[in-house]
């Protein structure tokens, strides 16, 4: 499993050291500046992140595929962040890999001689790539991806390592790579017959390359919703985001930890990682201000985690 599945920490003593070591984390966040992606808050504990290439289609380069690892490792550290809503700036939300950025790398290799040299270096770029995608899934906050117009290729490698995934009516997905002649090799084959559940349509879809509309999205359970447009999309993901953000981190947090966990696990499995997790978790103070929040019909206010 690639999921980097971790403990949440439980302070007495050692508070003001977490709290120092959040707040490291917290700052950097604030404070970083990414070349190919846009990060703002728009509501209370959500952030959101935009590629930010639109000139480019929003294009994957050797940047984006660094900055979307720091971005989203960086966020599932940052107490004050809860929620993340994932677009694209632009036309599209992206028109997958910047071919030339990848045929720049690519053609390192073949500068070496050595065969099993050429092999080494393609691992760690193909390895680079692949976390590029995975920190979506590794980030203990759910993520909530927007897809508008098209999602080619790697946007497909993206989207399937999110949590919920939407789209406007004039978005369209297409597992690309088979046309440019390779196998995809950053998430979509193993991802994608898990989020739709069908390894025939998932095989279909990735033998042929072939458009998928934003209906047929919807039908095969791609996508959860599909809205007119990318602006209403936005608006009402960003209210669903600040509902999962009302919510308890400790349990929002640990729900995806044990989601992710259990995906491609026997159920037994699945059961004892929970089981592990909250006989920490349910010390936690959120239980009991949950329950105060639900019998006196009342907001909680959680802390950060």
């Amino acid at each position: 499993m690639c999921s980097n599945i971790r403990p949440f920490l439980l302070v007495n003593n050692n508070k003001r050291v977490l709290e120092k070591i959040m707040r490291r984390y917290s700052s950097s966040t604030g404070s970083a500046q990414y070349e190919t992606l846009a990060v703002s808050v728009p509501k209370k504990y959500v952030y959101h992140v935009e590629l930010n290439r639109p000139a480019k289609l929003n294009t994957f380069t050797p940047a984006m595929w660094k900055e979307l690892s720091t971005c989203f490792s960086t966020l599932s550290e940052t107490p004050e962040c809860r929620v993340i809503v994932l677009s694209g700036q632009g036309k599209h939300f992206t028109g997958g890999i910047d071919l030339n950025g990848f045929i720049e790398n690519a053609s390192k290799a073949h500068e070496l001689s050595d065969v099993a040299r050429k092999a080494r270096f393609l691992s760690y770029l193909i390895k680079e790539y692949q976390d590029g995608i995975t920190a979506l899934e590794n980030c203990v906050k759910p993520v909530l991806a927007v897809v508008h117009n098209a999602c080619v290729g790697a946007g497909v490698d993206l989207i399937t390592a999110a949590d919920i995934r939407y789209c406007t009516e004039e978005a369209w997905f297409q597992v690309k790579e088979v046309d440019v002649g390779l196998a995809a090799d950053v998430g979509t084959l193993q991802r994608l017959p898990k989020v739709i559940g069908s390894a025939s349509i998932a095989r279909e879809l990735c033998f042929t390359a072939r458009k998928v509309p934003s209906k047929e999205a919807l039908d095969i359970g791609l996508v959860s919703k599909v809205f007119s447009d990318k602006d209403s999309a936005i608006k009402e993901v960003l209210e669903v985001a600040q509902t999962i953000a009302s919510k308890s981190p400790v349990a929002v947090q640990v729900t995806k930890q044990s989601l992710v966990y259990s995906q491609s696990r026997p159920t037994c499995e699945g059961l004892e990682h929970i089981r592990l997790l909250n006989m920490t978790m349910l010390q936690s103070d959120d239980l009991s201000k949950a329950a105060i929040s639900q019998a006196t019909k009342t907001e909680a206010e959680f802390d950060d985690l």
